[in-house]
Formats: C-alpha cells, structure tokens, sequence
C-alpha cells in the first residue's frame, strides 16, 4: 500500500521493525528533539511514532515513509503528510500537513530537500488539489530553509500546545 520512491541518493519506502534504532537514536537526541518539542523519546515511544507513521496509510491513504540511504540501506529518517488533527490556532484539520527529520549525521547534505521533493512529486497526483501546510519551529532556520525551497511561501504565525509555531502554506499544484 505504501509507494516506494526513489530518487538519486534516497529510497522513501514503508516503515521497517529494522528502523526502531535508527529512530530511537534520533528521537532520543536531546540536540535533534530541540525543535520537535524541547523532550527526547524513549524507545518504547520510537516505536509508537513508527507504528503510527505506517498506520497513516490505511486511514488517510497518505502518509510517512522511512528515508533510507541508498547508498548503503541505513535508515536515515522519515517524510510525509499527516494529518494529526492538532489543537491548533489556526486550525489545520483536515489539510495534508508535511513532516520530515532525518538524521543529525546527514544534515547538511541536501537529503532533507531531495526526500522532500519526492514526497511532493508524488503529492501532485495522489493530493492533487489540495493545500498543504507545515508546522516549523521559529529557531528551525535549516528546516524553514527546506520549506521553503519546496514551495511553503505563506508564512504566519500559530499556536500549538500554546507555544508560537510557524505556519507555512504550500498552494495546491
């Protein structure tokens, strides 16, 4: 049910049980959780944003895909659209939200944009259509430069959870 797509250097493809350490080992870097909620995730919660990434799919018929490095087939993150019906203002229920971390060790790199690219190529027909945002934590400077790069244009701020968000907006195709 999940696609797999690829492109030069990147496989986004359904979840594997393989990439619970892979996902442990980001989730529970305090240095990488900084911009994701300020609070690392123990394994047992790894596994849960796992589960729940690859539930996505039969629900919404959209959702995360593991990223792996084609290069040697680690585990190097995850992308995709959700929609996690966030108590949110404004409220972003029922528009597709994207989402992307990857691995501290491959920023910099262009990985983030590349998977994120791919996700969208695919989005054009299966979300056709259809607005789509992404929520960016103000200091997330790399992350708010893949947005972007990607098309987000409409910026504005929000609030989740009560604290300030980004809000960005990606028109439809």
């Amino acid at each position: 049910m999940v696609p797999i797509l690829e492109t030069a250097r990147l496989r986004l493809r359904a979840f594997r049980e393989s990439d619970l350490d892979g996902q442990a080992r980001m989730l529970g870097d305090p240095g990488f959780m900084r911009y994701l909620g300020g609070k690392t995730l123990t394994r047992e919660d790894s596994w849960r944003r796992l589960l729940s990434g690859a539930g996505l799919w039969s629900m919404l018929g959209y959702g995360y895909w593991g990223v792996e490095n084609r290069a040697d087939g680690a585990f190097i993150g995850q992308v995709g659209f959700a929609d996690f019906n966030r108590d949110m203002t404004p409220s972003i229920e029922g528009i597709p939200e994207m989402g992307w971390v990857l691995a501290p060790e491959t920023h910099g790199q262009g990985f983030a944009s590349e998977a994120v690219t791919a996700a969208l190529d695919w989005a054009r027909q299966a979300l056709s259509g259809r607005e789509i945002v992404a929520i960016i934590d103000p200091a997330n400077t790399p992350s708010i430069r893949v947005a972007e790069k990607a098309g987000f244009a409409a910026r504005e701020e929000a609030l989740y959870r009560s604290d300030p968000i980004l809000l960005f907006r990606r028109a439809p195709d």
